[in-house]
């Protein structure tokens, strides 16, 4: 990639930059001079109804083009100038996109997914805002090889909308170069077919369609974080993802077998999907430095590019990581969903949500509830055998308080804490306790709220759900003072003070009544699903043990078994001794 001007690689004796940039645009309007006075315009071809809203229709064609990227063009050596006189916007709407491209470039600059809102409640614009310094989706990247062009991202096409209005078709060349595109959508696909090609004096030229500058949701917190370049790599079977900080030295260039390749965040993805021959597919990631707005510093966003050689020629997808979706399209699409560690816990966990969602409660706030008491219900038995542990404790506990007092006092570096430890230990045994039995439902329950914060972070079904005065279950709750966590803190306080700590050494017990202060803070910006889902195995743990304590009464403490002090040892009574030292 070339050094950028004042970089620390520009050799320090070059001419001033404000001397090259007059010199460069000086050149350049003596060169578009030249071109005009040998090369006339052919008239403008006038159409009888145009396909797609243009928003400046004074725009004039130099030279007719073709609906779509002719397939034998390469042959050609020489092709006579095509440009357009003036920047043209066109807006394609289909079921499910708001497209706006610019023959300047012939790249999008908007691309919205009519049926999402972002997090402030704004149609979802997938092409970061504070991008506007970076060419949009679907600009050309071939700063790695040399053309007649110096910035195809900076010419005028020659733009061609397609009859159904679904399409469009952009052409330019300076009469060595030449460059065509063409983008088709379907009326209610989240599909669109993508065609390029460059032709330089009859060779074609490899290059990249890029999108640069961040993808996906702009407004949630530290969006940049969570995108990310991804192909799947159908040698090793194996989904690659790539952040911004891996391209820090420069664009990252990854080629191989991939079944598809692009942008992803946590909830949406823009993929290429190559025809079955094309097995040599280029994935390129960058990092693209931006200041979004409210921040002083440029945040580092990633930004991707494919290529499948000389002629693109695939499938884009961009939309929603729906599964059901993902599947249609293409069965490896569903790698996209990633689960994460505990995913053999997330999935069926998500399955379940859905299908309650679906056919019961037609609310994922209350499908939350519903699977949440089933949780509780089958781990019963775990809560019963931890339960059955801590009765035991419970009658040995005068034991134990004896046991504390003896080494009253004792620090834990002391060496007479291993004895300590030790008698514990062999009272335990004694009686047949397990001391950590009480932590098992905890431990069972750690890898679902894993899950649950999972689901809750890819899964797109329940992006933007709502329940009660929840706006969306996959965020904090919106009001200034969050509910749930504060419910969550007084439930967690009522079945700490319900459930038997016997056996807890006194000061752990005091550090112990600060937990639910500590769980409320935790949950306080968590998404309000995950509060939800710990909120509910509360009420029903709370439940749980009222049953509890009513058909399994406490036992009765057995009798405190002081241990014998050791006899303190006396000296034989020594004979007074008198001023002469006789006895």
């Amino acid at each position: 990639m070339p050094d950028l001007p004042g970089s620390p690689n520009t050799p320090k004796r070059e001419l001033p930059l404000e001397l090259r940039m007059f010199l460069f645009f000086t050149i350049t309007l003596l060169a578009f001079l030249v071109t005009q006075y040998f090369f006339k315009p052919a008239p403008a071809i006038k159409s009888a109804a145009p396909a797609i809203t243009s928003k400046n229709a004074a725009a004039q064609v130099v030279k007719p083009v073709d609906t779509t990227v002719a397939q034998g063009a390469s042959a050609e050596v020489a092709a006579s100038p095509t440009a357009a006189q003036a920047e043209t916007l066109y807006t394609i709407d289909t079921d499910v996109f708001h497209v706006v491209a610019t023959n300047k470039g012939a790249f999008v600059k908007s691309w919205v997914l009519k049926k999402y809102r972002d997090s402030d409640g704004r149609p979802l614009d997938l092409v970061n805002s504070a991008a506007g310094g970076l060419p949009g989706p679907l600009a050309i990247d071939f700063s790695d090889r040399k053309t007649t062009i110096d910035d195809p991202n900076a010419v005028l096409f020659v733009a061609t909308p397609t009859a159904d209005k679904l399409g469009i078709s952009f052409e330019y060349s300076d009469g060595k170069t030449t460059v065509r595109k063409s983008i088709q959508f379907g009326q209610k696909s989240y599909l669109c077919d993508v065609r390029s090609e460059v032709v330089m004096n009859g060779t074609p030229v490899s290059h990249v369609l890029t999108w640069r500058g961040g993808f996906g949701d702009e407004t949630v917190r530290n969006a940049g974080a969570s995108q990310h370049t991804v192909h799947y790599d159908a040698t090793t079977s194996k989904l690659v993802k790539k952040n911004a900080k891996d391209a820090k030295n420069g664009p990252l260039q990854e080629t191989g077998n991939f079944t598809f390749a692009g942008l992803e965040d946590n909830f949406f993805a823009a993929v290429a999907i190559p025809s079955v021959s094309a097995n040599n597919v280029e994935a390129r990631t960058y990092d693209d430095p931006l200041t979004i707005k409210g921040e002083d510093k440029p945040q580092p966003f990633v930004g991707g590019g494919v290529s499948t050689g000389a002629e693109n020629q695939f499938s884009l997808f961009v939309g929603p990581k729906d599964i059901d979706l993902l599947r249609k399209v293409s069965p490896k699409l569903e790698q996209l969903v990633d689960w994460g560690f505990f995913g053999v816990i997330a999935k069926p966990l998500f399955l379940c949500l859905n299908w309650v969602n679906d056919h019961w409660t037609n609310n994922f706030g209350w499908a939350i509830i519903v699977v949440t008491a089933i949780i509780n219900i089958l781990l019963l038995p775990f809560k019963l055998t931890s339960l059955r542990s801590a009765r035991k404790m419970q009658k040995i506990a005068p034991e134990i308080k004896a046991i504390n007092d003896k080494y009253k006092g004792i620090s834990m570096r002391d060496p007479k804490a291993a004895d300590k430890n030790t008698e514990m230990m062999a009272l335990y045994k004694v009686h047949g306790v397990n001391p950590v039995g009480g932590c098992l439902p905890l431990l069972i329950q750690l890898p679902f709220f894993y899950a649950f914060y999972r689901v809750l972070s890819i899964a797109t079904e329940l992006r933007g759900s709502s329940w009660l005065w929840v706006n969306d279950l996959s965020r904090p709750e919106s009001l200034a003072i969050h509910l749930l966590p504060i419910i969550l803190i007084a439930t967690q306080f009522l079945m700490q003070k319900m459930t038997p700590a016997a056996g807890v050494d006194p000061s752990q017990q005091k550090m112990m009544q600060f937990m639910p202060l500590i769980f409320g803070s935790m949950f306080y910006y968590a998404p309000a699903g995950l509060v939800l889902y710990w909120l509910t195995g509360n009420v029903v743990g709370v439940l749980q043990q009222m049953l509890i304590n009513r058909f399994m009464p406490l036992p009765t403490p057995s009798a405190p078994q002081i241990p014998a002090k050791a006899p303190v040892s006396k000296a034989p009574a020594r004979a007074p001794v008198n001023r002469s030292g006789k006895r």
